[in-house]
């Protein structure tokens, strides 16, 4: 195949600081692995804004397309898994970090990182669900194995206006769990709702708590996306035998707690990392993603925006002020 020249929003140093702006590339000067996608949707997350941004822990070398996911049509395969045409979601390995991301309208990437389509899903809606959405599912699904069923009682999601928890919201309320979450931005009560949360509360009610090393349980579940004093609090206030899965650290990487809820209240804590998530546990979660855990309330998760909106959608999202999902139209 001949080489095609596309555009890619490109971060690049200029003057000290680090800027974005649409350019015109080649496929020539992508990577030489097994599979050419041409991309259709990308999806915002942190960890992309902290790419586009100069974050050397992220991505080491600049210029640099980021974009963590990506969901597209084979252009070219010498991977025998996969035929041209095949609609197809890359999220994570090393997409979007040190290799050029789903920002730009072609990538090219190892077979192994590719998960086909599921039936029940477009590629605008698997990126809806992008990372965020498969790492809350990864909790909601380790929830489940500890036997937490909807009639237990409270399940809370801290963090609940951003990617990862608008989605754990909505997929628990789907699976008929009452919701209970927590954000800083209760002018977005509504929106909460709207997702299936049961009841919605400023996050100080969490934290704003005596520092015994108990205190009264308030719910038997709770999905963690911001780490630090908040995960603490959440922790103490699990009932018995109560599930937390934590994957966030934007309130600190430290966990300053105690062994009593665990040892007095049996109380299990989970981590979760999509990054790393095995092929087989991928492919198991994005098919009930397009089944049986696909929420009807998927497509008021998102808003969509071109390439050229994505710098003003970076800056919201270090800045907090992100709601929701933001995929990226590549299509056009």
């Amino acid at each position: 195949m001949e080489s095609e020249s596309y555009n890619a929003l490109v971060a690049e140093e200029k003057n000290g600081s680090y800027v974005q702006s649409v350019k015109t590339l080649n496929t020539s000067d992508l990577p030489d692995h097994d599979v050419l996608i041409r991309v259709h949707y990308s999806s915002l997350n942190y960890k992309d804004a902290l790419s586009a941004t100069g974050n050397k822990a992220v991505t080491k070398s600049f210029p640099f397309t980021p974009g963590i996911d990506a969901a597209g049509v084979i252009e070219k395969s010498d991977d025998g898994r996969f035929n041209t045409g095949d609609e197809v979601i890359v999220t994570s390995y090393d997409l979007g970090m040190n290799t050029p991301g789903g920002y730009g309208e072609y990538i090219s990437v190892p077979g192994d990182w590719i998960v086909p389509l599921p039936s029940g899903l477009s590629l605008k809606e698997s990126m809806i669900i992008g990372t965020s959405g498969l790492t809350a599912a990864i909790g909601v699904e380790k929830i489940g194995n500890q036997q937490v069923k909807p009639g237990d009682g409270i399940v809370l999601v801290t963090g609940a206006t951003g990617g990862v928890g608008s989605f754990s919201v909505t997929l628990l309320a789907h699976l008929n769990y009452r919701v209970l979450a927590a954000t800083g931005k209760t002018d977005q009560a509504d929106f909460l709702k709207e997702l299936g949360a049961a009841r919605v509360i400023h996050r100080d009610e969490i934290t704003a708590v005596p520092n015994n090393p108990l205190l009264t349980g308030k719910w038997i579940a709770a999905m963690d996306t911001v780490g630090g004093d908040m995960l603490d609090a959440v922790i103490r206030q699990a009932e018995h035998n109560g599930v937390i899965t934590c994957c966030g650290n934007v309130l600190g990487h430290q966990l300053h707690t105690n062994v009593y809820p665990f040892i007095l209240r049996g109380v299990s804590l989970m981590g979760i990392d999509s990054g790393i998530a095995l092929m087989e546990d991928r492919m198991r979660i994005w098919k009930k993603l397009g089944t049986e855990w696909k929420p009807d309330t998927l497509h008021s998760l998102a808003r969509v925006v071109k390439l050229e909106e994505l710098p003003a959608e970076i800056e919201k999202i270090l800045n907090g002020q992100q709601v929701g999902k933001v995929v990226v139209n590549l299509r056009d």
